[in-house]
C-alpha cells in the first residue's frame, strides 16, 4: 500500500477529489479528509454532527445528504489546529491524540497521525500549516496499481504544489508547525485563501 496525500485551498476541490479517488476504486475506509473549520462554516445546524471541539474530540456521525466517505464527516478540535471537518482512517488517530492533549499527554498529534500513515515528516509539516491555514488534506491509502491514477485524479482536482507552498511559508519566516500556537481566526483563514487563491489567478 502507498501512502498518496494532497492539501487544496478550497474544501470544494478536496471533496471532488474524494468522490473521484472513490469512483476509481479506492474503498472508503482508505480515504481520510481533514478541513479547517474556523469559523464554524460546518455545524451542528447545517451538518446534525456530534461535535466534542469543546472537549478536544468526539466525531460524530453526519447525515447531510453526501454518499462513501463523506458521509461520515464529524467534527473535532486539533492541537495547533483548531476546529476542523474531518472522516477517515486518520480521524481514529488525531481524536485519541487530542483527547490526550486534554489530559496532558498528546501522543503526536497531527504530524504523527501523518508520519504513521507514511507521509514524510518534512511534508507532513507543510500538510498540517495548510490546514491551520484555512485548507482542506486527503490522504488515501492505495495498491500500487491505483497510486498512479490516485495522484492523477488529485492533481486534477487541483492539489497545491506542496514544494511552492513549503518555499512560500518558509520565505514568511515559517520553519515547522507548531501545536502550541494559537489556531488563525476565521477572517485570517479566509485571507490566506484569497491570497493563493489570486496567486492561482495570476500564474492561470
Amino acid at each position: 500500500m502507498k501512502t498518496v496525500s494532497g492539501l487544496f485551498d478550497t474544501y470544494d476541490d478536496a471533496v471532488s477529489a474524494v468522490r473521484a479517488i472513490e469512483a476509481a476504486g479506492v474503498p472508503r475506509d482508505d480515504i481520510s479528509i481533514i478541513a479547517n473549520n474556523t469559523g464554524e462554516w460546518y455545524n451542528e445546524e447545517t451538518s446534525g454532527a456530534a461535535t466534542g471541539a469543546e472537549t478536544g474530540a468526539g466525531i460524530g456521525a453526519v447525515a447531510g445528504g453526501a454518499g462513501g466517505l463523506l458521509a461520515g464527516l464529524g467534527l473535532m478540535a486539533v492541537p495547533g489546529v483548531g476546529p476542523v471537518v474531518a472522516a477517515g482512517w486518520l480521524v481514529s488517530t488525531l481524536a485519541g491524540a487530542a483527547a490526550g492533549a486534554v489530559v496532558g499527554g498528546a501522543a503526536g498529534g497531527l504530524i504523527g497521525a501523518l508520519t504513521n500513515a507514511g507521509v514524510s515528516e518534512q511534508d507532513a509539516h507543510v500538510y498540517a500549516e495548510g490546514i491551520r491555514r484555512g485548507g482542506t488534506l486527503v490522504t488515501a491509502r492505495v495498491e500500487d496499481g491505483l497510486q498512479g491514477t490516485t495522484e492523477a485524479i488529485l492533481q486534477r482536482a487541483r492539489r497545491i504544489d506542496i514544494e511552492a507552498r513549503r518555499n512560500d511559508y518558509t520565505a514568511q519566516g515559517w520553519s515547522r508547525f507548531d501545536e502550541t500556537s494559537p489556531p488563525l481566526t476565521a477572517r485570517e483563514a479566509e485571507l490566506e485563501r484569497e491570497r493563493y487563491a489570486a496567486q492561482v489567478r495570476r500564474s492561470g
